[in-house]
């Protein structure tokens, strides 16, 4: 997607759980956004990162920031990609006979 985010205002409402966890509740504008956030961000990258389990860890990093009130796509994808580096940083830091393991 080239930037052709959903304007939204607000989007979330929070509640507290018996457990002490907190749970939110996504209004739909708000989930086109950040599905549109996921897409474009997994859209820059290689095809092979985009395993299931970088877009999970994506997606969680957006639901996240998004729960805490971020609406700013530009900031919830780079939230996104910071995941896909946090995850890929120590397969660099290892050698590759170790990597053959």
């Amino acid at each position: 997607m080239s930037n052709d985010y959903p304007k939204i205002k607000g989007g979330v409402a929070s509640e507290e759980t018996a457990m002490g966890a907190i749970g939110a509740v996504f209004q739909p504008e708000l989930i086109k956004l950040m599905k549109a956030v996921l897409d474009d961000a997994a859209a820059t990258l290689p095809v092979s990162k985009r395993t299931s389990t970088m877009m999970a860890e994506m997606a969680s990093q957006i639901l996240a920031r998004a729960a805490k009130g971020e609406r700013d796509p530009a900031a919830l994808k780079i939230a996104a990609l910071l995941a896909v580096v946090e995850c890929s940083h120590y397969s660099h830091d290892i050698s590759p006979e170790r990597r053959a393991v």
